[in-house]
């Protein structure tokens, strides 16, 4: 009970933290609408074209003030990610994680506070944005920390794979609460998703578990921690390998408590970039999450100019990336875990993405069935890939056997992989941004260049996954003993 606990509650602490991230996208159309459209201009001193806009999103810069929003929060997201792990570390995750939700909530709240106050400078909304994006990144480190303290190798990309639709449903939920106040009183909002982040920030205080030593369950076999009588690194062994499926996903749990552990040192930054794969892994990150936020920012815009629909059915059929996405994450987990794999996993869903999105851009406007089924498949094979190194491939090197069962790599781990991530993630809108006015083709190119590029800096991994499987293939049939 104490592992499905662990589950429910990380990914609605995860849920809270994209619903409050989400409004942003909704509110931009209210601060600067179609004032045409609502009739004549009521201001007699003013012959604005904008007057029902907010200032100081009110002239015709506002989509680079738009534009200066998103990154104040993305930039700042991707610096404070490199630091949060290294905090994470050293604070105990329920106080770090419940402490960051709370923060959010107050610095999402003030954002829609500016309505109510009636401030129309920009800085102020740029720092609340800056203030947010350091504050949120506490979530991913300390949530992807406590669920592999809870699962091990076994099934852990397929329960992670499922696990990792919390964003997609926060993106959803977001959505839908920002959408209810967004023409009546945009500063609703905001304030709503914020009390609702720090809402479950409460009760994850009070009812979230870190370890399963602190309800006295064992470990999983791979994930224990270094006692007083484990004083001989080798004693605590592993059998991982490909096509293996050890480390217990499951932990036994009795009344009576575990004696207490000595708790190793956390592991420093330079010592996380030498667990073998950490470096290989952030990069391809980089590069796919560059991709997927592409899409996220720039999918409905891109409908709208190629396929001219209205703004309202881009918008719904820009969802169906996300279903993909659902979909691709829990095939990549469930695959990987079968053959074994994670990089090669991987690297064949970016290999076949990269036609497809060549595919997209060519013919996945001729037709609404087509362009369903198009957006599906690419969403799975670009964000399949994301969400498998995001979770099980970051618990998986957070907890690597040459760590000889520190758990304390996991947070900082974890830290290093999204952070360098989120580096793609500020870079690819904005380059998007820059490349399309010379056409929507060259903005395709460019993402296919960062497909071919986060496969190709997985090439050492897989080599070495490939090398593993031929082991394991010619000791089971004897040749090799």
């Amino acid at each position: 009970r104490y592992r499905g606990l662990t589950l429910v509650l990380t990914f609605l602490c995860y849920t809270s933290y994209h619903l409050s991230r989400k409004p942003i996208s909704i509110v931009k159309s209210q601060l600067h609408p179609n004032c045409s459209a609502l009739g004549p201009n009521p201001r007699n001193d003013s012959n604005s074209s904008a007057w029902c806009s907010w200032a100081p999103f009110d002239g015709d810069n506002y989509k680079e003030l738009f534009g200066a929003l998103d990154n104040a929060f993305l930039v700042a997201y991707a610096i404070g990610m490199f630091i949060s792990g290294i905090f994470g570390e050293r604070l105990p995750l329920r106080y770090y994680l419940s402490g960051g939700m709370v923060l959010s909530g107050l610095f999402t709240m003030l954002f829609g506070l500016g309505y109510f106050w009636d401030i129309h400078v920009l800085w102020y909304f740029i720092v609340m944005q800056v203030c947010n994006g350091l504050v949120q990144t506490t979530g991913w480190p300390s949530v992807v920390t406590c669920v592999g303290n809870w699962f091990g190798k076994g099934k852990r990309g397929l329960i992670m794979g499922i696990w990792n639709s919390h964003t997609s449903v926060g993106n959803i939920l977001g959505s839908l609460i920002a959408g209810i106040w967004v023409s009546s009183a945009w500063g609703l909002s905001f304030i709503v998703p914020g009390i609702i982040i720090a809402a479950v920030g409460i009760i994850c205080f009070f009812f979230l578990v870190e370890y399963p030593e602190d309800v006295g369950c064992s470990p999983p076999l791979h994930h224990v921690r270094v006692t007083s009588n484990e004083k001989d690194p080798e004693a605590i062994t592993s059998n991982d390998g490909p096509l293996s499926i050890s480390g217990q996903s499951s932990t036994d749990c009795s009344n009576s408590p575990k004696e207490p552990a000595e708790e190793p040192e956390a592991i420093s930054f330079l010592g996380a970039l030498r667990i073998p794969g950490v470096v290989e892994f952030s990069l391809c990150l980089l590069f796919a999450k560059l991709v997927s936020y592409t899409f996220l920012y720039w999918l409905p815009l891109y409908i709208v100019n190629v396929a001219h629909f209205g703004a309202k059915e881009a918008g719904d059929l820009s969802t169906l990336f996300d279903v993909g996405g659902i979909l691709g994450g829990i095939f990549a987990g469930l695959i990987s875990d079968y053959a074994g794999g994670r990089a090669t996993t991987c690297c064949v869903m970016l290999v076949i993405a990269a036609p497809m999105l060549f595919l997209y851009n060519h013919i996945g406007q001729n037709g609404i069935g087509t362009s369903i089924a198009m957006l599906i498949v690419c969403g799975a094979l670009v964000n399949g890939p994301y969400a498998l190194i995001t979770t099980a491939v970051s618990a998986d090197l957070g907890t690597h056997e040459s760590l000889k069962g520190n758990a304390k790599a996991l947070s900082t781990v974890t830290a290093i992989i999204d952070g360098t991530g989120s580096i793609g993630a500020a870079l690819g809108p904005l380059l998007a941004g820059l490349i399309s006015p010379t056409g929507w083709n060259n903005v395709f190119y460019m993402l296919i260049a960062a497909d071919v590029l986060a496969c190709l800096l997985l090439t050492r991994v897989v080599v070495k996954e490939v090398r593993g499987w031929c082991g394991y293939m010619a000791r089971k049939r004897g040749y090799v003993r």
